[in-house]
């Protein structure tokens, strides 16, 4: 199991991951495209190695032109390195 990491190890984690924040206990960022049809295949990305690598967004919201994404470990009570390292991979599926 994971360990939930603390506030500076989450701060220090997200320094390689622009515009990827700390928000009410998880972590997050929106991305953005020109047309809703390329948020929902992005979303469909997400969805795909999630299943993949067996971890999960806590959510994907689809938007017009938008797409958030937030990750934290439940079962840890916060943020692990396992969320750092899906949000990186996700950086790699734009």
């Amino acid at each position: 199991m994971a360990t939930r990491l603390n506030e500076g190890e989450i701060r220090n984690g997200l320094q390689g991951l622009p515009q990827w924040a700390l928000v009410e206990g998880r972590i997050e960022k929106t991305f953005t495209f020109d047309t809703y049809a390329e948020g929902v295949a992005f979303a469909v990305k997400v969805a795909l190695h999630a299943e993949k690598v067996d971890h999960h967004p806590d959510s994907l919201e689809i938007m017009w032109g938008k797409v958030k994404v937030a990750y934290v470990t439940h079962s840890a009570g916060g943020v692990t390195s396992l969320d750092l390292e899906a949000a990186a991979q996700i950086e790699a599926l734009v």
